[in-house]
């Protein structure tokens, strides 16, 4: 991971939306939650940046990545994708509760299109806009990405435009759809 893209990532301040849902969710907690303190500021990519394998899904969950600190970890979609990289050799263990339980990735780096917690998981097209140089430098510092994943249609419509704007793509886009 690299420690200055991991700070202009959590001190990013460009969507004043976002920032203050991420502030209020940390403030209002789930009940479940309660007790936790709530990490409410963008979240940084998780994994190694020398990753043949790069995950890009759509935003920290507000009570899962937006609690934790750590995208997809205390979520649902964390526990089907941290499962799966567990099993595939990707990642050291299953669990994903706390950004400070252990899980490590091998190989596999995990962004998002947008790094704070949208509210009802929509974020606007400027939003998206605004987050997008740090999917760019994502994609320029990692020179070993073999595979690409995207996890949803939002993240497969921002990932196919930067590999169009590439060059990087020698087929039309295909059609996304779910399942």
């Amino acid at each position: 991971m690299d420690t200055n893209r991991e700070k202009l990532i959590e001190n990013c301040v460009r969507c004043p939306r976002l920032i203050e849902h991420c502030k209020k969710i940390a403030i209002e907690k789930k009940k479940m939650y309660q007790d936790w303190t709530y990490w409410g500021r963008p979240v940084p990519d998780f994994g190694p940046r020398s990753a043949r394998l790069l995950i890009v899904g759509l935003a920290p969950a507000a009570h899962g990545a937006n609690r934790t600190g750590r995208m997809f970890t205390g979520d649902n979609s964390g526990l089907w994708l941290y499962r799966a990289l567990h099993r595939a050799g990707f990642a050291n263990q299953f669990s994903f509760e706390r950004s400070t339980d252990g899980l490590q990735l091998f190989d596999a780096c995990i962004t998002a299109v947008c790094h704070c917690a949208p509210p009802d998981n929509k974020p606007t097209p400027t939003e998206i806009e605004n987050c997008r140089p740090y999917l760019v430098d994502a994609l320029d510092s990692m020179k070993s990405v073999e595979v690409y994943l995207a996890l949803g249609g939002l993240a497969w419509n921002a990932l196919f435009r930067e590999l169009e704007e590439r060059g990087e793509l020698t087929k039309p886009k295909p059609k996304f759809s779910h399942g």
